[in-house]
């Protein structure tokens, strides 16, 4: 299939990495194994932008309530993070690329050494605007609105649809969104972001994802007719 999809009008892809236990079950390894597995894929991202023309992507890492996992999950995967964010600090592919690191959600809720590398991180690449990757981590869309709505009246501005865009974690819209994993659900992604997003729903688990896979969802995305309500 013809890679060369520069001429689309798409901005900005969530993707929510469903998938990995069941992927790991499969393979006869503990679950929680699958999350390993699931950051290995989650790298290939670095390689994959400039070949789909997307500047933009949200990945749905770690929901609220992904903090009840059983404990030996949630501190395999704790420590997951702490290694994978310490490796994006001097990967080559971030600087070349420009790539600007943004994390949303409850940060607050993580311990203090993984909190400080998401700080390094979005300290060291601020400046980057060629692509934007948004780490969705302790994240839930209801939990964002309370949030706006909080911080909205605080300020005193006016309330409107763009004010309260504003105070948002994610302050701008997304046009498609793609979910691993074969589950037909939103999941408490992005629901004001993705009032009018398109959704695509695959049966591969997220370790399986390809960049093929990417440019297939892409290339949907370019022949579905965008009505806006209209």
């Amino acid at each position: 299939m013809n890679e060369n999809i520069e001429e689309i009008q798409l901005k900005h892809i969530g993707i929510i990495l469903d998938g990995n236990r069941r992927f790991a079950k499969r393979l006869m390894l503990e679950p929680w194994k699958g999350h390993e597995l699931g950051f290995k894929k989650l790298e290939k991202i670095l390689e994959w932008l400039r070949g789909v023309g997307v500047k933009e992507f949200t990945l749905y890492c770690f929901s609220l309530e992904n903090f009840n996992r059983p404990k030996k999950e949630f501190d395999f995967l704790m420590k997951i993070f702490n290694k994978e964010f310490e490796k994006l600090k001097t990967d080559k592919r971030i600087h070349e690329n420009k790539i600007k690191l943004r994390f949303i959600g409850k940060i607050e809720l993580f311990d203090k050494e993984i909190r400080e590398k998401i700080k390094e991180l979005e300290e060291i690449t601020k400046d980057y605007n060629d692509y934007i990757i948004n780490f969705a981590l302790g994240y839930g869309g209801r939990q964002e609105i309370i949030e706006g709505v909080k911080k909205l009246v605080k300020s005193g501005e006016e309330i409107s649809e763009e004010n309260f865009q504003k105070n948002l974690w994610l302050s701008h819209d997304i046009d498609l969104i793609i979910r691993t994993g074969g589950e037909k659900r939103t999941s408490n992604f992005l629901p004001w972001q993705a009032v009018y997003a398109e959704w695509i729903f695959l049966d591969k688990m997220w370790p399986e994802f390809e960049k093929q896979d990417l440019i297939n969802c892409i290339e949907e995305f370019k022949n579905r007719k965008r009505r806006f309500g209209k």
